[in-house]
């Protein structure tokens, strides 16, 4: 397929210059088609079938090869075949030609501009696969828009066949009607501009107007169906009501309270919700006194001949508490109601799109945001229910360390909780289905960190697939299956890891018609909008990234098209999301990393700088890990990095804003950066791009003349 692209692209390349070649252009102008008139008529006399199928394949030919002349060939329509023949062969050969010239672009460019530009494209593939009808029928009715121009860049998007000359059939009529009839009367015209005047012009832009109207309007017509049976408020107690007060839930809550609207959010558990009390608050807490221990086994790396230290697991678990504690004003019901906003605690229950029950009061308002977060995932295994297990949330009630731990889940919640506890003295196994640790990640990644488990022994047992659990003699195990045998892995406590699922059940949204997706998330549009057009989501519980920065990222545009949809709407933008995993050492990552690229068949070049060659991270013995970054093959444009090592988590900002505001390789290059500090790396990593793209003629020109200025 690929070899006879070459070949089709320079069949089409002849075709066209033998065109302006042979002045075959001059048989499609105005005033040849003005002066062969009476001829070509009477020859359509004697030979009216004959005529019409030269008359189409000359046109199918010249829409197909984007060729000038388009404009004449339909006035000749109308002067030759009369207005309803004329109509009815044009249209037909106008559709078939565009499609062909459709189906040229798609065959010789899509595959590259797709794989070149495909991130940028997302949103215009993604409202293409959506609306890509309206749009092109939009385009259609207005003849301002070169029509070959319409073809050839259709041909690139996703929009099927059949709609494409389906909607180009129907959206070309008007025109061509207008330039058939025209025809008829072609003895009166001067020129072909005399057809575009500003009257006819301003009625075409109108027509076009009208299925973009058209689809705003039927969306109207849902919403008021969606909205149909529910009695409407004739006012309101509240602009906003959010329900959640975990990351999500308090940047919505705060937003609103920041533009003055009356807004109430409502929370069942503890203010702070999973990232605060049970996530991202207290595993930091207990990931940095693991650490310190670490770093005190390490003592003679640092010329300290003797260091040790006592530990009490519960004097850990009592500093998490407190330091879970000394964060907790930031989010508590004292700052929100300061701010402005009316805290409630209680069951939350949407009763309709306007009104929210919460002890035994019913509260109306202008829009709703669900902000309720996940919970963790329980896999139906035989035997888990007779055990008392921990997951991500109880984990924390621990006061006694557990000598053999188990972990079921080897992503990023159960590598950080295992090499913790692994190194507060745990006899930890690891147990991950998949055949690497952080699967997500690329497999150099999970490399890193699987060698430093080996190293602190954690046992890590990849490919294993879990079974059952028993009770054994010495107390409880876990059956898995391993390369077609079952291996019994025993331990004192179980720690499942396997994700979280979001928080929809109890709040009375099924009774509206808001279900899961088939990702097990809430279902919402592009703007954070349920079926139900005054009830919008955030964070976990609509995904589709579990991060407290991507929850508070989406409060933004679900509070603001809920507050303010009826004037503007703003899709979320899921263009540059970093995340990082905290184990030691830390793994980051921002955009595509290479296992993504190759999947997507985006085209990509890798430059990496290994961090033992850093005189910070040499000075600190922390002399591992990597930064890799993938770009656009002969462009400083980054796709995406991944860095691993010591502060990855902090080191990879500098990427995420570059990635933001469309910064290259070149200009972190030219960033001052202090020195020593571990954000060398990434100057150092742009310095390693720079050498591989260097021009190399111009050195060998450069050394010539130095030799010479040396004689």
């Amino acid at each position: 397929m690929k070899a006879s692209r070459p070949l089709l692209a320079a069949v089409l390349i002849l075709l066209i210059i033998a065109f302006f070649a042979l002045g075959l252009a001059d048989y499609l102008s105005f005033g040849y088609l003005k002066s062969q008139h009476a001829a070509i008529t009477g020859y359509f006399h004697t030979h009216p079938l004959r005529l019409a199928l030269i008359y189409g394949a000359i046109y199918i030919a010249v829409t197909g090869l984007s060729l000038p002349g388009a404009t004449v060939l339909t006035l000749a329509g109308g002067a030759i075949f009369g207005v309803w023949w004329g109509l009815l062969i044009v249209s037909f050969a106008s559709s078939i030609g565009a499609t062909l010239a459709f189906l040229a672009a798609r065959f010789l460019f899509r595959d590259t501009v797709q794989q070149r530009v495909g991130d940028s494209l997302g949103a215009v593939n993604r409202g293409i696969e959506r609306d890509g009808a309206l749009y092109l029928l939009a385009l259609r009715l207005v003849p301002l828009f070169p029509f070959f121009f319409v073809n050839l860049v259709m041909g690139l998007t996703p929009i099927g066949l059949t709609t494409f000359y389906t909607v180009s059939q129907l959206g070309m009529l008007p025109g061509t009607w207008v330039f058939v009839n025209a025809g008829t009367q072609l003895a009166q015209l001067k020129s072909a501009n005399e057809l575009l005047s500003p009257s006819l012009l301003t009625a075409f832009v109108l027509l076009g107007l009208f299925p973009l109207l058209a689809k705003r309007v039927i969306s109207v017509i849902k919403s008021r169906r969606a909205l149909r049976g529910y009695p409407r408020p004739t006012r309101f107690d509240r602009n906003l009501i959010v329900i959640g007060a975990g990351s999500a839930g308090l940047v919505s809550a705060y937003i609103a309270a920041a533009v003055r609207a009356k807004v109430t959010l409502i929370e069942k558990n503890k203010m702070g919700g999973e990232c605060l009390n049970t996530g991202c608050v207290p595993s930091k807490a207990l990931i940095r006194s693991a650490r310190f221990v670490a770093q005190i086994s390490c003592a003679e790396e640092l010329g300290i001949r003797r260091a040790s230290a006592e530990i009490h697991f519960a004097d850990i678990m009592a500093r998490v508490q407190r330091t879970i504690a000394t964060v907790a004003p930031h989010d508590s019901v004292e700052r929100y109601t300061r701010l402005g906003v009316d805290c409630m605690h209680g069951e939350a229950r949407v009763v309709s799109p306007w009104a929210v029950e919460i002890n035994g009061r019913t509260l109306t308002t202008r829009g709703i945001v669900i902000a309720t977060g996940s919970h963790p995932q329980i896999p139906p295994l035989p035997g888990l229910d007779h055990i008392d297990y921990l997951t991500s949330d109880s984990v924390w009630q621990l006061r006694e360390l557990p000598k053999r731990l188990l972990v079921l889940g080897g992503g990023p919640i159960g590598c950080e909780l295992a090499q913790s506890f692994a190194r507060l003295g745990s006899r930890v196994t690891l147990v991950q289905r998949a055949d690497r640790l952080l699967n997500r990640e690329d497999p150099e990644f999970s490399a890193m960190v699987m060698d430093r488990f080996n190293d602190e022994a954690v046992d890590v047992r990849v490919g294993y697939r879990a079974v059952e659990f028993l009770q054994s003699s010495n107390g409880t195990a876990l059956v898995c299956e391993y390369g077609g045998t079952r291996v019994t892995l025993e331990f004192d406590r179980v720690l499942l890891a396997l994700g979280r699922s979001a928080n929809i059940s109890g709040y009375g949204l099924e009774a509206l018609g808001i279900h899961a997706n088939e990702h097990g998330k809430l279902d919402v549009d592009d703007y954070l909008q349920t079926r139900i057009p005054t009830i919008y989501a955030c964070g976990d519980v609509a995904g589709p990234y579990l991060f407290t920065h991507a929850a508070a990222h989406q409060a933004w545009y679900a509070t603001v098209n809920a507050l303010f949809g009826i004037f503007r709407r703003f899709q979320a933008d899921y263009s540059v999301i970093p995340w990082c995993t905290f184990t030691d050492p830390e793994v980051a990552r921002v955009g595509l990393n290479e296992q993504e690229a190759r999947a997507r068949n985006i085209p990509y070049e890798v430059t990496t700088f290994d961090i033992d060659d850093l005189d910070r991270a040499i000075a600190d013995e922390e002399a591992y890990g990597r930064v890799k970054v993938l770009t656009v093959p002969g462009k400083d444009r980054i796709l995406g990095v991944t860095i691993a090592g010591a502060h990855a988590g902090d080191t990879i900002a500098e990427f995420v804003s570059a990635m933001r505001h469309g910064i290259g390789l070149n200009k972190i290059l030219q960033t001052i950066h202090i020195y020593p500090t571990f954000a060398e790396a990434n100057k150092y990593v742009a310095g390693a791009w720079k050498r591989a793209h260097a021009p190399q003629q111009l050195l060998r020109l450069l050394a010539r003349y130095h030799s010479w200025r040396r004689k």
